[in-house]
């Protein structure tokens, strides 16, 4: 049996690209992406087909130069969201633009849109995830789209604060993070960490004990791992995202794979709402996390920069 069927026992396996063919060598239960990997879908051999058919039938709809490449992401990752969905039995994770992180109101609006998208290619709701920051103002609009009927997976979640405010919004699906947590802690000591004592690994551990203890109903997906050992020392976590790149490693190692996270729901008693205050003073308390989530966004914003310029060049030729 190798690692990735034996991991399979214990997580759902995600997998975090927009890459067709991976997901079809890997078989897993969902998949998820964000703007860094539309943005190398995009640049893929095997895409073009789909991409080029959605740029021509935007083209022919969308007269304005620049309302064109406004859609046209939105367009693309629906597109190729919709490849994906077909190809999986549990749900794809579309995200809202970066830009968008702290303004709530147009979270909501672009994640109705996005909906609809899907609903036009088909794809119900059920079958989706709208992934938003784990900005105080991203959490706001997954608590409405939650209510709405509309299932989100908050990202970018790299403090305690986050995670609890994210419980108390009632949203289905957090990502905490692990490699750019322990990237963070690698760079301010210099030291090199085994999985048991890895930052981003006691992080999510830490995430998913406190689901576990105030009878939670949001599902832990760890994501943004650097090698393999992060990945095992988080067995049993609900879900894991994984790269390409590290399910390729899982499925060429053999050998058994023990459960490190145990479910089982506490009766316990649940914390005191967190309040926006409380919210930003315990983010902030967190150097790390307030670093990561600020760079985070940046990143994701200026990928999503860089597709639209690659897309304006290719709708301008």
């Amino acid at each position: 049996m190798t690692q990735l069927d034996a991991l399979k026992r214990h997580s759902l396996i995600v997998a975090d690209t927009g890459d067709l063919e991976a997901i079809r060598r890997y078989q897993p239960h969902d998949a998820t992406t964000n703007p860094s990997l539309i943005l190398k879908a995009f640049g893929l051999d095997s895409q073009q087909h789909l991409i080029d058919a959605t740029l021509a039938k935007l083209k022919a709809e969308i007269s304005d130069p620049q309302a064109r490449v406004e859609k046209a992401v939105d367009r693309l990752s629906v597109t190729i969201g919709t490849e994906i969905a077909g190809m999986i039995p549990g749900r794809v994770s579309t995200e809202v633009p970066a830009r968008l992180s702290f303004d709530t109101e147009a979270s909501i609006r672009k994640a109705h849109d996005l909906i609809a998208d899907y609903d036009r290619h088909g794809i119900g709701p059920e079958r989706v995830l709208i992934k938003l920051a784990s900005t105080w103002e991203g959490i706001r609009a997954a608590e409405r789209l939650e209510r709405d009927g509309i299932q989100c997976n908050l990202t970018l979640l790299f403090s305690d604060a986050q995670a609890q405010a994210c419980f108390d919004a009632g949203v289905f699906l957090v990502s905490p993070f692990v490699g750019r947590v322990t990237d963070w802690y690698k760079q301010q000591t210099g030291r090199d960490y085994t999985p048991d004592i890895d930052p981003g690994v006691r992080f999510v551990r830490g995430v998913c004990e406190r689901v576990e203890k105030g009878g939670f109903e949001t599902v832990v997906m760890g994501a943004s791992f650097r090698n393999t050992g992060q990945v095992l020392a988080l067995a049993g976590c609900n879900r894991l995202t994984i790269s390409p790149a590290l399910l390729e490693e899982l499925a060429a190692g053999d050998g058994e794979v023990s459960r490190q996270i145990h479910d089982g729901k506490s009766s316990g008693q649940r914390p005191a709402l967190m309040t926006e205050s409380d919210f930003r003073w315990g983010h902030n308390e967190d150097p790390m996390a307030t670093d990561k989530l600020a760079e985070g966004i940046r990143r994701f914003a200026a990928d999503q920069d860089e597709l639209e310029r690659q897309i304006a060049e290719r709708l301008a030729g």
